[in-house]
């Protein structure tokens, strides 16, 4: 299974964000320069994830995106759904009826073993993702990351939040 690039980058923003202090946001323009992205690619993806809650944005000149939840209350799952949609990896396309030689479709009354194996698959794979909170990434880079690269990211994220107003609270 292979997932766009997109997740990455979704699952990286919203750790980044689960850094800001109390209701400051960060311009997505920082959040793309932060992973060396282009902030048209990464606004795809943070619309993605405002529209699925993840995020909130802020309108104004001190605007931003901040997380619209805790971060543990946000699974890896939940990011990996909003950029990539909720269809299974595996579509069944029932090949197996198709070929030279027709049968007749009572032949196939039992669902297609391939296709059954595949949604187990795709389910221990979303278990193990819900699994993982945002917290739960943040605090392990916290504790097992470099030093050296935590501090840069915690410099990163003091340098670029945007401080804001509790009135201000709103998702647009």
């Amino acid at each position: 299974m292979k997932l766009g690039e997109g997740v990455e980058a979704a699952i990286h923003c919203v750790s980044t964000l689960a850094s800001v202090d109390g209701n400051s946001t960060m311009p997505g323009a920082a959040l793309a320069e932060c992973f060396g992205l282009s902030p048209s690619y990464l606004l795809k993806h943070l619309n993605q994830l405002t529209a699925a809650r993840i995020l909130e944005s802020v309108s104004g000149p001190a605007g931003g995106y901040r997380l619209a939840r805790p971060a543990e209350h946000i699974t890896l799952l939940d990011i990996v759904l909003a950029v990539e949609g909720r269809e299974p990896a595996f579509r069944c396309g029932e090949i197996r009826r198709n070929g030279p030689v027709k049968i007749d479709a009572s032949a196939y009354v039992k669902p297609c073993g391939i296709n059954a194996a595949m949604l187990k698959a795709e389910r221990a794979y979303r278990a193990a993702l819900a699994e993982v909170k945002i917290s739960d990434v943040v605090a392990d880079y916290a504790a097992e990351g470099d030093p050296r690269s935590y501090a840069a990211s915690c410099a990163f994220v003091a340098r670029h939040q945007r401080p804001q107003k509790a009135a201000s609270r709103k998702q647009i």
